[in-house]
């Protein structure tokens, strides 16, 4: 008997836990946003991207120079090969090594996890980045939404009501700190 009442008292504690949290989420209020959009409206981060993609062109071509390097200098022993003594031999085949562990490290320095692009990344534009965030935060808070999602970020969204759509609202939220595309002329 103390059983049977231990579990009625459970079921509708179940039952109570239940509804009201599908009531709690019926008040919550939802809404996205499409970052891709909010960085192309932003003059200072197409200017970090242009700033990015040049380091990043003179960084390959600084790479590729010393790689091609490697290659010339391998073809000329192959080329020399069968003439060289076996002391001489080992002497080019320890240089061209060398060569291309100094391409690789100049790859890593430059391109790596922790690479000069990856701090000068970091410099540019986690600032936009953070004040992208605050206004969303602020937004968020102002208006009372729950969760607020990010269209381009790659999350499956098979649906969105374009009213819910709060991306004009952080870019005039963002421009009270920086520069963003004028309303009328965002893309």
């Amino acid at each position: 008997m103390k059983t049977l009442r231990n579990i009625l008292m459970l079921m509708v504690f179940v039952t109570i836990l239940t509804v009201e949290s599908r009531a709690q989420l019926q008040n919550q209020k939802f809404a996205y946003v499409d970052t891709e959009y909010i960085l192309k409206n932003i003059p200072e981060y197409n200017d970090a991207q242009e700033e990015l993609n040049a380091l990043s062109q003179k960084w390959e071509k600084e790479v590729k120079a010393v790689y091609d390097k490697v290659e010339e200098m391998y073809k000329a022993y192959q080329a020399e090969a069968v003439l060289l003594p076996q002391d001489l031999k080992k002497k080019r085949e320890d240089e061209i090594l060398k060569k291309e562990k100094e391409a690789k490290d100049l790859q890593i320095k430059y391109f790596g996890s922790e690479g000069e692009l990856f701090k000068k990344r970091n410099e540019l534009v986690q600032p936009i980045q953070e004040k992208i965030y605050n206004a969303m935060q602020e937004i968020a808070e102002t208006k009372n939404y729950a969760f607020i999602f990010d269209k381009a970020a790659g999350a499956t969204m098979l649906y969105a009501n374009p009213r819910l759509d709060i991306s004009d609202e952080v870019l005039d939220e963002v421009g009270t700190v920086m520069q963003t595309v004028r309303k009328e002329d965002r893309k």
